[in-house]
Protein backbone atom coordinates (compact mmCIF):
# COMPACT_ATOMS: atom_id res chain seq x y z
CA UNK A 1 0.00 0.00 0.00
CA UNK A 2 1.18 3.55 -0.63
CA UNK A 3 2.26 5.51 2.21
CA UNK A 4 0.38 8.86 1.75
CA UNK A 5 2.83 12.12 2.01
CA UNK A 6 2.95 13.85 5.16
CA UNK A 7 5.64 16.69 6.35
CA UNK A 8 4.31 16.78 9.84
CA UNK A 9 3.71 20.34 10.87
CA UNK A 10 3.99 22.02 8.21
CA UNK A 11 0.90 23.35 6.04
CA UNK A 12 0.88 24.66 2.57
CA UNK A 13 -0.92 28.05 2.51
CA UNK A 14 -2.93 28.06 -0.52
CA UNK A 15 -4.46 30.85 -2.76
CA UNK A 16 -7.76 30.50 -3.76
CA UNK A 17 -9.50 32.68 -6.70
CA UNK A 18 -13.24 31.45 -7.24
CA UNK A 19 -13.05 33.44 -10.59
CA UNK A 20 -15.56 34.59 -12.92
CA UNK A 21 -18.56 32.59 -14.61
CA UNK A 22 -18.40 28.98 -14.02
CA UNK A 23 -15.24 29.38 -11.95
CA UNK A 24 -16.58 29.14 -8.32
CA UNK A 25 -18.22 25.84 -9.54
CA UNK A 26 -15.18 23.87 -10.68
CA UNK A 27 -13.40 25.44 -7.73
CA UNK A 28 -15.58 24.56 -5.19
CA UNK A 29 -15.94 20.58 -6.70
CA UNK A 30 -11.75 21.02 -6.92
CA UNK A 31 -11.87 21.94 -3.11
CA UNK A 32 -14.17 18.95 -2.22
CA UNK A 33 -11.72 17.04 -3.46
CA UNK A 34 -8.40 18.33 -2.49
CA UNK A 35 -10.53 18.21 1.07
CA UNK A 36 -11.01 15.00 1.26
CA UNK A 37 -7.41 14.02 1.52
CA UNK A 38 -6.73 15.57 4.30
CA UNK A 39 -3.94 17.18 3.61
CA UNK A 40 -2.31 20.16 5.54
CA UNK A 41 -3.64 22.71 3.15
CA UNK A 42 -4.62 25.95 4.25
CA UNK A 43 -6.53 27.99 2.22
CA UNK A 44 -6.68 32.03 1.64
CA UNK A 45 -9.73 32.93 -0.57
CA UNK A 46 -9.44 36.48 -3.35
CA UNK A 47 -12.11 37.46 -5.20
CA UNK A 48 -10.48 38.78 -8.22
CA UNK A 49 -11.94 39.32 -12.28
CA UNK A 50 -14.05 40.93 -14.25
CA UNK A 51 -17.60 40.81 -11.51
CA UNK A 52 -15.44 42.15 -8.94
CA UNK A 53 -14.73 44.85 -11.44
CA UNK A 54 -18.13 45.56 -12.49
CA UNK A 55 -19.30 45.89 -8.75
CA UNK A 56 -16.29 47.91 -7.39
CA UNK A 57 -14.20 49.20 -9.87
CA UNK A 58 -11.08 47.44 -8.67
CA UNK A 59 -10.62 43.63 -10.30
CA UNK A 60 -7.76 42.59 -8.15
CA UNK A 61 -5.66 45.11 -5.99
CA UNK A 62 -2.50 45.51 -4.59
CA UNK A 63 -2.97 43.65 -0.71
CA UNK A 64 -4.20 41.00 -3.22
CA UNK A 65 -1.24 40.28 -5.10
CA UNK A 66 0.84 40.46 -1.72
CA UNK A 67 -1.55 37.53 -0.36
CA UNK A 68 -0.74 35.37 -3.22
CA UNK A 69 3.16 35.93 -2.91
CA UNK A 70 2.49 35.22 0.79
CA UNK A 71 1.24 31.55 -0.22
CA UNK A 72 2.78 28.34 -2.00
CA UNK A 73 0.75 28.01 -4.68
CA UNK A 74 -2.44 29.69 -6.52
CA UNK A 75 -5.40 27.71 -7.71
CA UNK A 76 -7.48 29.86 -9.95
CA UNK A 77 -10.89 29.32 -11.64
CA UNK A 78 -11.22 31.31 -15.23
CA UNK A 79 -11.19 35.01 -14.87
CA UNK A 80 -13.03 36.42 -18.08
CA UNK A 81 -10.93 39.33 -20.28
CA UNK A 82 -13.40 40.91 -22.15
CA UNK A 83 -13.00 42.97 -25.31
CA UNK A 84 -14.68 45.83 -23.57
CA UNK A 85 -15.04 47.73 -21.29
CA UNK A 86 -12.42 50.50 -21.13
CA UNK A 87 -10.44 50.42 -18.54
CA UNK A 88 -10.37 46.94 -17.45
CA UNK A 89 -6.99 45.40 -17.29
CA UNK A 90 -6.26 41.40 -17.70
CA UNK A 91 -6.15 39.82 -14.41
CA UNK A 92 -4.64 36.77 -16.32
CA UNK A 93 -1.68 38.78 -17.77
CA UNK A 94 -1.14 40.70 -14.71
CA UNK A 95 -1.45 37.60 -12.93
CA UNK A 96 1.70 35.81 -15.21
CA UNK A 97 3.56 39.32 -15.43
CA UNK A 98 4.04 39.91 -11.46
CA UNK A 99 4.61 36.41 -10.21
CA UNK A 100 7.01 36.18 -13.38
CA UNK A 101 4.91 32.77 -14.58
CA UNK A 102 7.11 32.39 -17.75
CA UNK A 103 6.07 28.77 -18.32
CA UNK A 104 2.31 28.03 -19.11
CA UNK A 105 2.90 24.26 -19.52
CA UNK A 106 -0.61 22.14 -20.60
CA UNK A 107 -1.09 18.71 -20.31
CA UNK A 108 -3.22 16.71 -22.73
CA UNK A 109 -3.51 13.31 -22.84
CA UNK A 110 -6.30 11.11 -24.43
CA UNK A 111 -9.10 9.99 -21.97
CA UNK A 112 -11.86 7.06 -22.24
CA UNK A 113 -13.71 9.38 -23.50
CA UNK A 114 -11.21 10.78 -26.26
CA UNK A 115 -12.26 11.04 -30.03
CA UNK A 116 -8.28 10.35 -31.13
CA UNK A 117 -7.02 7.81 -28.52
CA UNK A 118 -3.46 8.58 -28.96
CA UNK A 119 -2.88 11.87 -27.73
CA UNK A 120 0.02 12.29 -24.97
CA UNK A 121 1.13 16.29 -25.60
CA UNK A 122 2.90 18.50 -23.25
CA UNK A 123 2.68 22.07 -24.32
CA UNK A 124 5.15 24.59 -23.36
CA UNK A 125 4.04 27.77 -24.18
CA UNK A 126 6.30 31.02 -23.54
CA UNK A 127 3.57 33.25 -21.14
CA UNK A 128 4.87 36.50 -20.12
CA UNK A 129 5.86 38.23 -23.63
CA UNK A 130 5.16 37.82 -27.84
CA UNK A 131 1.84 39.47 -28.91
CA UNK A 132 0.12 39.12 -25.26
CA UNK A 133 3.40 42.21 -24.12
CA UNK A 134 0.13 44.46 -24.35
CA UNK A 135 2.30 46.84 -26.36
CA UNK A 136 -0.38 48.50 -28.35
CA UNK A 137 -1.03 51.94 -30.01
CA UNK A 138 -2.89 53.53 -32.44
CA UNK A 139 -0.35 55.25 -34.94
CA UNK A 140 -2.66 57.21 -37.09
CA UNK A 141 -6.89 56.68 -37.29
CA UNK A 142 -7.34 53.91 -38.90
CA UNK A 143 -4.20 52.09 -38.15
CA UNK A 144 -3.79 50.20 -35.01
CA UNK A 145 -0.35 48.46 -33.94
CA UNK A 146 0.60 45.68 -31.60
CA UNK A 147 4.22 44.60 -30.75
CA UNK A 148 5.36 41.12 -30.76
CA UNK A 149 8.36 41.31 -28.31
CA UNK A 150 10.37 38.20 -28.43
CA UNK A 151 13.47 38.12 -26.01
CA UNK A 152 16.07 35.78 -25.66
CA UNK A 153 16.08 35.80 -21.52
CA UNK A 154 12.37 34.87 -22.30
CA UNK A 155 13.03 32.10 -25.59
CA UNK A 156 15.69 30.80 -23.59
CA UNK A 157 14.35 30.17 -19.74
CA UNK A 158 10.86 28.60 -21.75
CA UNK A 159 13.10 26.36 -23.74
CA UNK A 160 15.08 25.17 -21.06
CA UNK A 161 11.94 24.45 -18.93
CA UNK A 162 10.69 21.89 -21.85
CA UNK A 163 13.90 20.38 -23.06
CA UNK A 164 14.88 19.84 -18.91
CA UNK A 165 11.07 18.39 -18.78
CA UNK A 166 11.88 16.15 -21.71
CA UNK A 167 14.81 14.91 -20.43
CA UNK A 168 13.58 14.37 -16.97
CA UNK A 169 10.36 12.29 -17.83
CA UNK A 170 11.32 10.01 -20.51
CA UNK A 171 10.18 12.13 -23.04
CA UNK A 172 11.70 11.60 -26.87
CA UNK A 173 11.62 14.40 -28.64
CA UNK A 174 10.70 18.08 -28.58
CA UNK A 175 8.87 20.21 -31.71
CA UNK A 176 9.80 23.77 -31.60
CA UNK A 177 6.71 25.71 -33.02
CA UNK A 178 7.18 28.79 -34.91
CA UNK A 179 6.88 31.31 -38.08
CA UNK A 180 10.16 31.99 -38.50
CA UNK A 181 10.24 32.13 -42.54
CA UNK A 182 7.63 35.35 -42.09
CA UNK A 183 8.82 36.75 -38.50
CA UNK A 184 12.26 36.41 -38.95
CA UNK A 185 13.36 38.66 -36.21
CA UNK A 186 11.11 37.39 -33.24
CA UNK A 187 10.57 33.77 -34.13
CA UNK A 188 14.06 33.72 -36.01
CA UNK A 189 15.38 34.08 -32.06
CA UNK A 190 13.56 31.98 -30.78
CA UNK A 191 14.61 29.37 -32.30
CA UNK A 192 17.80 30.37 -32.98
CA UNK A 193 17.65 29.88 -28.97
CA UNK A 194 16.54 26.43 -29.34
CA UNK A 195 19.17 25.27 -32.00
CA UNK A 196 22.21 26.87 -29.62
CA UNK A 197 20.52 24.64 -26.56
CA UNK A 198 19.06 21.21 -28.49
CA UNK A 199 22.91 20.06 -28.75
CA UNK A 200 23.00 19.88 -24.57
CA UNK A 201 20.27 17.04 -24.93
CA UNK A 202 21.29 14.80 -27.16
CA UNK A 203 19.53 12.03 -26.22
CA UNK A 204 16.40 14.10 -27.24
CA UNK A 205 15.33 14.37 -31.19
CA UNK A 206 14.26 18.23 -31.62
CA UNK A 207 12.39 19.42 -34.26
CA UNK A 208 11.69 22.51 -35.75
CA UNK A 209 7.80 23.10 -37.34
CA UNK A 210 6.30 25.97 -38.71
CA UNK A 211 2.98 27.09 -36.95
CA UNK A 212 0.45 26.73 -39.65
CA UNK A 213 2.18 22.82 -40.71
CA UNK A 214 2.17 21.97 -36.82
CA UNK A 215 -1.71 22.80 -36.96
CA UNK A 216 -2.38 20.28 -39.58
CA UNK A 217 -0.27 17.65 -38.15
CA UNK A 218 -1.84 17.98 -34.94
CA UNK A 219 -5.32 16.57 -36.96
CA UNK A 220 -3.41 14.47 -39.08
CA UNK A 221 -1.17 12.67 -37.22
CA UNK A 222 -1.33 13.85 -33.01
CA UNK A 223 0.78 10.54 -31.62
CA UNK A 224 3.95 12.44 -33.55
CA UNK A 225 4.33 14.86 -31.15
CA UNK A 226 5.64 14.59 -27.43
CA UNK A 227 6.75 18.17 -26.46
CA UNK A 228 5.40 21.12 -27.86
CA UNK A 229 7.69 24.94 -27.40
CA UNK A 230 6.53 27.31 -28.88
CA UNK A 231 5.66 31.39 -28.18
CA UNK A 232 2.97 32.70 -26.30
CA UNK A 233 -0.17 33.28 -29.03
CA UNK A 234 0.74 30.33 -30.86
CA UNK A 235 0.78 28.27 -27.74
CA UNK A 236 -2.64 29.84 -26.77
CA UNK A 237 -4.30 28.57 -29.88
CA UNK A 238 -2.91 25.09 -30.93
CA UNK A 239 -3.83 24.12 -27.14
CA UNK A 240 -7.21 24.75 -27.94
CA UNK A 241 -6.98 22.61 -30.71
CA UNK A 242 -5.21 19.87 -29.24
CA UNK A 243 -8.15 20.19 -26.42
CA UNK A 244 -9.96 19.43 -29.29
CA UNK A 245 -8.26 15.76 -29.71
CA UNK A 246 -8.78 14.65 -26.14
CA UNK A 247 -12.55 15.28 -26.53
CA UNK A 248 -13.22 18.91 -24.18
CA UNK A 249 -11.47 21.66 -22.84
CA UNK A 250 -13.21 20.90 -19.49
CA UNK A 251 -10.92 17.88 -18.83
CA UNK A 252 -7.04 19.77 -19.57
CA UNK A 253 -4.86 20.82 -17.13
CA UNK A 254 -2.74 23.63 -17.73
CA UNK A 255 0.12 24.67 -15.08
CA UNK A 256 1.81 28.36 -14.41
CA UNK A 257 5.73 28.17 -13.25
CA UNK A 258 8.22 30.55 -12.52
CA UNK A 259 11.02 30.14 -10.45
CA UNK A 260 9.45 31.16 -7.26
CA UNK A 261 5.75 31.18 -7.99
CA UNK A 262 2.94 28.81 -9.53
CA UNK A 263 -0.55 29.07 -10.55
CA UNK A 264 -2.60 26.24 -11.17
CA UNK A 265 -5.84 26.56 -13.70
CA UNK A 266 -7.54 25.13 -16.09
CA UNK A 267 -7.11 25.51 -19.54
CA UNK A 268 -10.83 26.16 -20.12
CA UNK A 269 -12.37 30.29 -19.72
CA UNK A 270 -15.03 31.94 -17.56
CA UNK A 271 -18.16 30.16 -19.96
CA UNK A 272 -20.86 32.67 -18.71
CA UNK A 273 -23.74 30.89 -20.94
CA UNK A 274 -23.44 27.87 -18.42
CA UNK A 275 -22.73 29.53 -15.42
CA UNK A 276 -24.94 28.76 -12.59
CA UNK A 277 -26.40 25.69 -14.14
CA UNK A 278 -24.92 23.23 -12.72
CA UNK A 279 -23.10 21.28 -15.79
CA UNK A 280 -19.61 22.79 -15.54
CA UNK A 281 -17.53 20.33 -16.17
CA UNK A 282 -14.52 20.35 -12.85
CA UNK A 283 -12.32 17.60 -14.57
CA UNK A 284 -9.73 19.97 -16.04
CA UNK A 285 -9.48 22.00 -12.83
CA UNK A 286 -9.19 19.17 -10.74
CA UNK A 287 -6.52 17.50 -12.58
CA UNK A 288 -4.90 21.20 -12.28
CA UNK A 289 -5.22 20.71 -8.27
CA UNK A 290 -3.58 17.50 -8.72
CA UNK A 291 -0.79 18.98 -10.29
CA UNK A 292 -0.55 21.45 -7.51
CA UNK A 293 -0.34 18.69 -5.11
CA UNK A 294 2.53 17.65 -6.94
CA UNK A 295 4.56 21.38 -6.62
CA UNK A 296 3.59 21.40 -3.15
CA UNK A 297 5.32 17.58 -2.32
CA UNK A 298 2.19 15.80 -1.95
CA UNK A 299 2.80 13.37 -4.86
CA UNK A 300 1.36 10.16 -4.04
CA UNK A 301 -2.18 11.99 -3.04
CA UNK A 302 -1.72 14.11 -6.50
CA UNK A 303 -2.01 10.14 -8.41
CA UNK A 304 -4.31 9.27 -6.13
CA UNK A 305 -6.42 11.95 -7.73
CA UNK A 306 -5.07 11.60 -11.44
CA UNK A 307 -6.30 7.32 -10.59
CA UNK A 308 -9.71 8.16 -9.35
CA UNK A 309 -10.35 10.82 -12.40
CA UNK A 310 -9.79 8.64 -15.34
CA UNK A 311 -11.64 5.54 -13.44
CA UNK A 312 -14.45 8.27 -13.45
CA UNK A 313 -14.15 9.05 -16.83
CA UNK A 314 -13.72 5.41 -18.00
CA UNK A 315 -17.24 4.61 -16.11
CA UNK A 316 -18.70 7.06 -18.86
CA UNK A 317 -21.50 7.46 -16.18
CA UNK A 318 -22.61 10.84 -15.07
CA UNK A 319 -20.44 12.81 -17.36
CA UNK A 320 -21.19 16.45 -18.29
CA UNK A 321 -22.68 17.49 -21.89
CA UNK A 322 -19.30 18.68 -22.97
CA UNK A 323 -18.02 15.17 -22.28
CA UNK A 324 -21.27 14.16 -23.94
CA UNK A 325 -22.97 12.99 -21.09
CA UNK A 326 -26.20 14.47 -19.13
CA UNK A 327 -25.06 14.24 -15.71
CA UNK A 328 -23.65 17.37 -13.94
CA UNK A 329 -20.61 19.13 -11.81
CA UNK A 330 -21.88 17.68 -8.82
CA UNK A 331 -22.60 14.03 -10.61
CA UNK A 332 -18.65 14.40 -11.81
CA UNK A 333 -17.39 15.17 -8.45
CA UNK A 334 -19.71 12.56 -6.03
CA UNK A 335 -18.40 10.32 -8.77
CA UNK A 336 -14.64 11.33 -8.79
CA UNK A 337 -14.94 11.70 -4.55
CA UNK A 338 -16.26 7.82 -4.62
CA UNK A 339 -13.38 6.36 -6.57
CA UNK A 340 -10.96 8.31 -4.45
CA UNK A 341 -12.23 7.33 -0.99
CA UNK A 342 -12.55 3.43 -2.65
CA UNK A 343 -9.25 3.37 -4.22
CA UNK A 344 -5.82 2.77 -2.23
CA UNK A 345 -2.80 0.32 -2.35
CA UNK A 346 -2.50 0.80 -6.04
CA UNK A 347 0.26 2.17 -8.41
CA UNK A 348 -0.47 4.24 -11.18
CA UNK A 349 1.51 6.32 -13.54
CA UNK A 350 0.95 9.89 -13.11
CA UNK A 351 -0.13 12.19 -16.01
CA UNK A 352 2.96 14.17 -15.84
CA UNK A 353 6.09 13.90 -14.41
CA UNK A 354 7.11 17.68 -11.84
CA UNK A 355 8.10 20.87 -12.93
Amino acid sequence: MNTLSRVAGLSRHVAVIPGDGIGPEVVEAALKILDSLGLPLEYVFIEAGLTRWKRTGVAISEEDLEAIESCDALLKGPIATPTTPEGYRSVNVLLRKRLDLYANIRVFRSTPISPFRDVDIILFRENTEGLYSGVEFSLTQGVAVSLRVITEKGSSRLLRKAFEYARENGRRKVTVVHKANILRETCGLFIEVARRMAPEYPELEVDYMIVDAAAYALISRPSSFDVIATTNMFGDILSDEIAGLVGSMGICPSYNIGDRYAMFEAVHGAAFDIAGKGVANPVGLILSAAGMLKHLGFRDEAGLVEKAVWKALETREGLTPDMGGNGTTRTVTEKILKILNRERGFSWTSWTGAF
